[in-house]
This record gives structure tokens, C-alpha cells and sequence, in this order.
């Protein structure tokens, strides 16, 4: 399961929503957002279809073009711990 949340600026946010998650599904849950708005994000990147192709695109080839943004890569953490569970999945 993927959680989308807006982080509204505190990083702390993941903290508080992982604490929510019962320990026999931590493992399996991860949870991304935007650091403050999302559309803060698209002002920056485009359309969300855009930026959520990008994003796919970063995540299939193991780069951070769009994942690095400064809004985004406070995520950085949660891709890392997902790659391996979603590439052969998703790609």
C-alpha cells in the first residue's frame, strides 16, 4: 500500500503516520507526499500526469531527476525501502 499525504512542511509528518500503521503491516506500507502542497509541486514540474510519469520514469531507471526536487526528496528513505518490492510489479 502506497500513502499519499501532504507533509504541509513538517518532515515529522512520516513519523506520526507510521506510528498509526500496525507492526504487522509496516513492512509492507509506504508512505510518500509532497513537502508542502502538491500543487506547490505542479507550479514547479508540469501536469500531474507529467510529473507522475517522471516519476515512474525515475523509479523504473534508478534516478532522481524528479524524486530530487526539493519538494520530493525528503522521500528519499521510503523509495529506497519500496524499489525493490514494486519494480517487478510495476516494471
Amino acid at each position: 500500500m502506497i500513502l499519499l499525504i501532504d507533509f504541509d512542511g513538517n518532515t515529522n509528518r512520516v513519523n506520526q503516520a507510521k506510528a498509526a500503521i500496525p507492526p504487522r503491516l509496516a513492512s509492507r506500507v509506504f508512505i510518500l507526499g509532497t513537502l508542502t502542497e502538491p500543487e506547490d509541486l505542479k507550479t514547479d514540474l508540469g501536469t500531474y500526469e507529467t510529473i507522475g510519469q517522471d516519476m515512474a520514469k525515475d523509479c523504473r531507471e534508478g534516478t532522481d531527476t524528479t524524486w530530487g526536487h526539493a519538494l520530493l526528496r525528503h522521500n528519499e528513505s521510503e523509495l529506497n525501502r519500496m524499489r525493490p518490492d514494486i519494480l517487478p510489479i510495476l516494471f
